[in-house]
């Protein structure tokens, strides 16, 4: 009996170490695993916000759409990354912590054993007492009591050593465990934000360089009403009218037959020297317009030019990572096995 209660504390303080084991970790596991199921989530909305980041850069001009485009490929390369995450966390931080429901199971059991070893030990030992008490004469039933009782002693010795080497055992790999499992946590959280900063970095200096009073210029080209109407209307304005409808300019007295003749004759001269004046003048002009139209040509080519530089520069990250993206993959597989 003195063995029994030397051996008590010890025993009550295992059954607590399972005990808290089983409710803290299965907590950690319940916890994370929401955790990662949450991320999951923020996931597929972020996909959704891509989706619509895209059909909102498709209505607008050139500066926010590109500005737009790039953000919503940087957001679908972030969510491959946040991808990788869940696959992480799912791997080594939440299925560990799983496994823990069956190793303090098999604890839980290792106790039970022991407890039944212990209970049989007391009764053989009880039962050798009241023995000696009743016949203490009767030399040959002490002697069987007492050859049970040892069996029974030393199968109690041997349970508790198992036990102790087991719990020993369970603790050094619960520490090893835990450590690693949050090492990992931390470390899948670490790799993601360090790409997301990387990310949203590069998008924040491509949003940042947009250029907005191009896309306001062509807005404002596109919704001004044309001048001429009002320029018109507006020399109309500027021509006093009199009451009767005729301007008020002054009257001249109408010209003499004579003198009609000689203006017509001095017109018809003058029509003929410009005729002649006008032709040389055309193939100049015809010449002219070729090389202004092989100008207009050369400067379209030059803006095309421009637009396809500028599209290169704004170049979003996805599209600058794309092949960086195979190799990152492949150390996301590499760190889960």
């Amino acid at each position: 009996m003195n063995s029994f209660i030397a051996r008590d504390p010890q025993v009550r303080m295992m059954e607590a170490v399972v005990n808290q084991a089983e409710k803290h970790l299965g907590q950690l596991c319940s916890q994370l695993a929401a955790y990662t199921r949450r991320t999951a989530k923020l996931r597929d909305k972020a996909d959704l916000l891509v989706r619509q980041l895209g059909d909102f850069s498709n209505t607008e001009d050139h500066e926010l759409r590109t500005g737009m485009r790039i953000l919503a490929e940087d957001l679908a390369m972030l969510q491959d990354y946040r991808q990788a995450q869940v696959e992480r966390l799912e791997t080594r931080v939440v299925n560990p912590l799983k496994v823990y429901g069956d190793v303090v199971k098999n604890k839980r059991a290792e106790l039970k054993k022991f407890a039944a070893d212990h209970s049989r030990e007391v009764k053989v030992l009880q039962k050798l007492d009241r023995i000696r008490m009743k016949n203490p004469s009767d030399r040959q039933t002490i002697c069987q009591a007492e050859a049970n009782a040892l069996i029974a002693t030393t199968n109690v010795n041997r349970s508790i050593r198992q036990l102790e080497e087991t719990m020993s055992t369970f603790q050094l790999q619960k520490l090893q465990d835990i450590k690693r499992i949050f090492a990992d946590f931390v470390t899948i959280e670490m790799l993601f934000h360090a790409k997301a900063l990387e990310v949203y970095s590069n998008t924040f200096q491509t949003l940042k360089d947009m250029d907005v009073d191009k896309d306001l210029e062509a807005f404002r080209a596109r919704i001004q009403v044309h001048d001429d109407v009002g320029d018109g209307h507006a020399m109309q304005l500027s021509i006093p009218m009199t009451s009767s409808g005729l301007s008020s300019l002054p009257r001249y007295p109408s010209p003499t037959p004579s003198s009609l003749r000689l203006q017509l004759d001095y017109t018809k001269r003058s029509l003929q020297q410009a005729h002649q004046r006008r032709l040389p003048r055309q193939e100049e002009v015809c010449e002219d317009d070729e090389g202004e139209d092989d100008e207009e040509e050369e400067g379209e080519e030059e803006e095309e030019e421009e637009l396809q530089e500028e599209e290169k520069v704004k170049e979003s990250y996805a599209a600058r990572c794309s092949c960086q993206e195979g190799v990152y993959r492949s150390e996301v597989l590499t760190c889960s096995v």
